[in-house]
């Protein structure tokens, strides 16, 4: 009996029947917060995301019996998220967790495992089959559009950026980079990020920086090995010395330098960039530079075009970091000249 309750995680152990969808969410989410996690204990975005999925189902049925959570019950969550505009592939993930959610549940007998499998009957949506709409497919940014914003971002922001646009580079893995994690020995320098997408699939994720990427990334390697190149204090405290630099007003007037600080501000720079205030970044520079607005994950996607078409497939799925091809080809735009150009001479 002790070991039983210690493998139900210090609780008793409740029949299916009497157990609700909320205490079922309540007891995943204990776990969840402990499984989603990087080997160095950092949180992983996908527990926000299941997070987001779990929204309608406790809004609906947080207080049924979870043995009674159907296949109806499922399609009723799905239709509250097209009524709020998600899109196809967005509802078709969440959709996913949430039956992520009740095969743990029946793998902890918390529901029986009928419950989870008559789940598995409800179909993802299909393109031109519902009334979910199609995402817009994501393309690489115009060059332009990306120098624009060069006045309005800090150095560190730009140096991301054309980071990303060298490397071929998840955001993610370029906001986390450390003198320690990169091999400088021979001509092109290798990084090896602490933590990545697939890496609780035991998979290993280089990044080749040539030329052009270690210019832009020798001014930010003097510091301790294990200190993050990009830091978000160092960007504030430039942008107060430049704003210091640019005063007017004499300093026997007006406020003091430091002066007008709060003690404690609800939100200080972190040690390195997170994905969502880098993003927010190239947003808000923008707007000031009169752009349209993009995001990070676009300057993937101009790499792998440029690589496709200088290098081919096989050379851009190793440099992306993807296992299959096939991913690959979602990234990288397909040459149309090529076809143009071989449609004119077939005739």
């Amino acid at each position: 009996m002790v070991a039983e309750w210690l493998a139900n995680g210090r609780r008793l152990h409740v029949a299916p029947e009497a157990i609700t969808v909320k205490e079922v969410i309540a007891r995943f989410w204990i776990y969840a917060a402990q499984y989603y996690r990087d080997a160095d204990g950092v949180v992983s975005h996908e527990l926000e995301n299941i997070r987001y999925a779990l929204k309608p189902v406790k809004e609906l049925f947080s207080d049924l019996p979870a043995e009674k959570f159907g296949p109806r019950a499922l399609r009723a969550v799905r239709e509250k998220m097209i009524a709020s505009k998600l899109c196809r592939v967005h509802i078709n993930a969440r959709i996913g967790r949430i039956k992520r959610v009740f095969k743990w549940a029946a793998s902890e007998e918390l529901i029986r495992g009928e419950t989870y499998h008559a789940l598995l009957s409800v179909d993802g949506l299909r393109c031109g089959r519902c009334a979910a709409r199609e995402s817009q497919p994501i393309r690489p940014v115009p060059q332009d559009h990306v120098e624009a914003i060069q006045p309005f971002v800090s150095r560190q922001v730009w140096a991301i950026i054309q980071l990303q646009l060298f490397t071929g580079a998840r955001a993610g893995e370029i906001t986390i980079m450390r003198p320690v994690d990169i091999d400088m020995s021979g001509r092109i320098w290798v990084y090896t990020p602490a933590r990545h997408k697939t890496a609780h699939h035991g998979h290993e994720r280089k990044v080749y920086i040539g030329p052009r990427g270690q210019e832009v990334l020798r001014t930010f390697l003097q510091r301790r090995l294990d200190a993050f190149c990009f830091s978000p204090v160092e960007a504030e405290a430039e942008r107060r010395a430049a704003l210091h630099a640019r005063r007017k007003t004499p300093l026997s007037c007006g406020n003091r330098p430091g002066t007008n600080r709060r003690e404690a501000p609800q939100r200080k720079p972190g040690e390195f960039y997170k994905v969502k205030a880098y993003r927010n970044a190239i947003n808000q520079a923008c707007k000031k530079s009169g752009v349209p607005s993009w995001h990070p994950h676009q300057l993937r996607h101009n790499a792998a075009t440029f690589l496709r078409k200088e290098f081919g497939l096989e050379t851009a799925r190793i440099i992306l970091g993807h296992r299959s091809a096939a991913i690959t080809t979602i990234y990288a735009e397909a040459d149309q000249q090529k076809a143009i150009e071989a449609m004119l001479r077939v005739g």
